[in-house]
């Protein structure tokens, strides 16, 4: 863990590091840069190695201010819970004193859901190495932990539409189990409409009704609403957030 130490508040907050982190890939890119950088991430990746190897990247570009998408419960601002799919010691971790700036942490679905959402009820499902679920309700968003829930024959739903699922069920059997999942989890939210994203969001030939395709820049548009006072963005409770729709 690095050590802590005094962190500077940033003025403006004009550059934003926006960091998505992934069981397969970390992308981060700084403000609205059209591209962003990446490298594999993996059960070896802890979150000290995550900040030297972006910090290093960046090679000294200036940021202001920092938003990590965590893939895994985000508790009131804070990692509540260890990764499935990384290395150990993300709880307790001081990424503020890592990058020298301060740090809003969030889950990594909800990021990408606020920059997807366009209002009403909206369920965003995440489909890449496992499956993050975010329902937002007229603003709210409330990150869930969906994906390593029972769901049928003794396994997750991560099991049926993650990454292991679609390599165990073969891509046929896999978009159709992707199907299933959509309408059983609308079913539940009553959701006005269901957004997808993740690397594998695209495998899929076929969206069903009222489901659109989110894109991964998606996530780093959410990343700096976090931080965009314009946006309405309040943090509560439970990590819970306010943000207006998008125009």
């Amino acid at each position: 863990m690095a050590a802590k130490r005094e962190v500077p508040r940033a003025p403006a907050r004009k550059y934003i590091l926006v960091i998505d982190v992934g069981g397969t890939h970390v992308k981060f890119r700084v403000g609205e840069q059209r591209t962003a950088a990446e490298f594999e991430s993996g059960l070896s990746m802890t979150p000290g190695r995550m900040a030297r190897r972006v910090c290093k990247l960046l090679d000294g570009q200036r940021y202001d201010a920092v938003s990590i998408g965590y893939p895994g419960l985000v508790y009131h601002g804070r990692i509540a819970a260890e990764p499935h799919n990384l290395g150990k010691g993300w709880v307790g971790y001081d990424f503020a004193a890592a990058f020298g700036r301060p740090v809003r942490v969030i889950n990594d679905a909800a990021m990408q859901a606020i920059g997807s959402y366009r209002g009403g009820r909206m369920l965003f499902l995440g489909l890449g190495t496992g499956l993050g679920a975010t329902l937002i309700v007229d603003g709210v968003v409330e990150p869930t932990e969906i994906g390593h829930m029972p769901y049928r024959r003794g396994r997750t739903f991560e099991d049926y539409v993650g990454e292991r699922g679609r390599e165990r069920l073969g891509n046929r059997r896999w978009r159709k189990a992707v199907r299933k999942v959509i309408a059983d989890l609308n079913a539940a939210f009553e959701a006005d409409y269901v957004v997808l994203g993740g690397g594998n969001a695209r495998r899929l030939k076929k969206l069903p009704r009222g489901v659109r395709l989110g894109g991964n820049n998606h996530a780093f548009i959410g990343g700096l609403r976090l931080w965009d006072p314009r946006s309405g963005v309040i943090t509560s409770s439970a990590a819970l957030l306010r943000v207006r729709e998008r125009r």
